[in-house]
């Protein structure tokens, strides 16, 4: 077998009989194969197992329980273990030499962070394409789709991955490219080509399309009002859909009133808007019969519909625009990593479970994240700078970057500032950040940890563990706030507000100390 280059393969699937042409297309041809394939089955039942054709490739499969694109891709990129991770549709097929070229593809500088393909769209010789064929071709065009798209795996770390929030294969390859230009690293287009085939669309298709305009109320709150122009998109259609829509309405309640002429009128208005669209969808199209009903039918469902969803969208974008934190600040030992006492040995880290998913969760929506920690050790000679600093690196290699380190070398009879309880700690790490205490959430599991957020203004919240004394927690329900798991409280975090501006600053890591 070909040696494999250091690259992974993530595939989300719903179990397509496409994907065995796109593993097939993937185990020929020379250069390097990849590190690995990883299959994500999302399909929402997973009772029986995911058919697969003979291949000899190094696939996996794992599972999603049918969260969606996003999320199969998340949990695909973190099981991979190679710098590249390449993401492919489960119906695209790498053309021949796709593992010669993206060789070349991913020989770059280190300030690339991702490499898109070339994709194509096979298209009818014998007639005029249609409306879901014309849909596919826009492909061609569009910038950053994960159809073909590598990226590094330490900038999909850094970044945290793709944003959950969009539940469909629709905005969240654009939202992953835009924040990690924003982070400083550049996407370019590399020269390995992959075909796209235009699936076969039912009728209503084009209908059901319009729920991404829930999408595009997400993408409007992260990046404004022109965000469509960063992603490389002319003018949406939304303000002629409402347009249409509203005419229509008017035009229904005035004849519902017996208002003839607003009804004639607001009928006039949405007839020859509806006709303009549906001649704008016919023209390029093969003009058989069934096409022809197709856009007329359509083309009278399509405004209302990516109107409602639009609303639907914006109501709950409205509806979550509380403000965010300024930064979430973490103790390390018990709340991050299992507590070692006094532990100076990197291959000792072991994570909380759920941790990586709970830090990443704000690292896609942008908030800052630390570390605020005791380590005592130091002042009873039991550990060295470099000790701490090295567990420090431990943890980071693990849970990803961190955008402040801040620890007390004390014990508690030196008297210092810094020592949890004081704030010093806490107060020393929004300064770095530019931030105000009082704008920053503590997670911590002791009593200290709270105290310490408490003195410094800024909002606690307790994730006990065994260790953590039952006066501490009965006093934190009173004081401050108290969740079950450290996944938990994330979610606290981010359920009371959402944040308006996800576009990440560039990441100026720090040396962990």
């Amino acid at each position: 077998m070909t040696a494999h280059g250091d690259y992974a393969v993530v595939i989300p699937t719903m179990g397509r009989d496409s994907l065995a042409g796109t593993l097939a297309a993937l185990d020929t041809g020379r250069g390097p194969g990849p590190r690995e394939v990883v299959l994500v089955d999302d399909r929402p039942d997973q009772r029986e197992p995911l058919p697969l054709p003979r291949s000899e490739l190094p696939i996996r499969v794992v599972r999603s329980g049918g969260r969606g694109p996003a999320a199969a891709r998340n949990i695909g990129w973190r099981e991979a273990d190679a710098e590249w991770v390449v993401f492919l549709d489960d119906d695209v097929v790498p053309a021949a030499g796709w593992r010669e070229q993206i060789e070349d593809d991913l020989d770059v500088g280190p300030d690339v962070g991702a490499c898109q393909a070339e994709i194509v769209v096979p298209m009818p010789t014998e007639r005029r394409p249609t409306d879901g064929e014309r849909d596919t071709a826009a492909l061609t065009d569009a910038l950053w789709i994960t159809a073909d798209m590598a990226y590094r795996r330490e900038v999909l770390s850094a970044c945290g991955g793709f944003d959950e929030e969009f539940r469909r294969a629709f905005r969240e390859d654009a939202d992953l490219a835009l924040r990690v230009q924003a982070a400083g690293w550049r996407l370019v287009n590399g020269a390995r080509v992959t075909s796209h085939p235009a699936r076969p669309a039912g009728f209503f298709a084009s209908v059901r399309a319009q729920r991404g305009n829930a999408d595009n109320a997400i993408m409007r709150r992260k990046y404004g009002k022109r965000w469509r122009m960063r992603i490389g998109e002319g003018p949406g259609r939304i303000r002629r859909h409402l347009a249409i829509t509203v005419a229509g309405g008017i035009a229904l309640v005035a004849s519902a009133l017996g208002a003839r002429r607003a009804a004639t009128c607001g009928g006039a208005v949405w007839l020859g808007l509806t006709a303009e669209f549906a001649a704008r969808r016919i023209a390029p199209g093969p003009g058989t019969p069934n096409e022809v009903a197709r856009m007329l039918v359509t083309s009278v469902l399509i405004p209302p519909a990516a109107c409602l969803h639009r609303l639907r969208g914006e109501v709950e974008v409205r509806a979550d625009a509380r403000e965010m934190p300024a930064a979430v600040l973490f103790d390390r030992d018990d709340t991050l990593v299992h507590d070692v006492p006094y532990n100076g040995d990197p291959a000792r880290v072991r994570p909380v479970s759920g941790a990586r998913e709970a830090l990443d969760r704000l690292r896609v929506a942008g908030i800052p994240i630390g570390v605020v920690s005791n380590q005592s050790g130091v002042a009873r000679g039991l550990l060295r700078d470099e000790d701490v600093a090295a567990v420090n690196g431990a943890v980071q290699r693990l849970l990803g970057p961190f955008d402040i380190w801040q620890w007390c070398p004390h014990d508690e009879n030196d008297g210092c500032g810094c020592r949890k309880p004081k704030p010093g700690l806490i107060e020393r790490a929004a300064a770095r950040l530019r931030v105000l205490p009082r704008s920053c959430v503590v997670i911590g599991d002791t009593g200290a940890d709270v105290a310490a957020a408490l003195a410094a203004g800024a909002r606690a919240i307790l994730v006990p563990t065994e260790r953590t004394r039952t006066e501490e927690t009965t006093r934190a329900l009173v004081e401050a706030e108290v969740a079950p798991t450290l996944e938990a409280a994330v979610a606290r975090v981010l359920r009371d507000g959402r944040v308006r501006a996800a576009t990440r600053r560039p990441v100026r890591q720090e040396v962990p100390r």
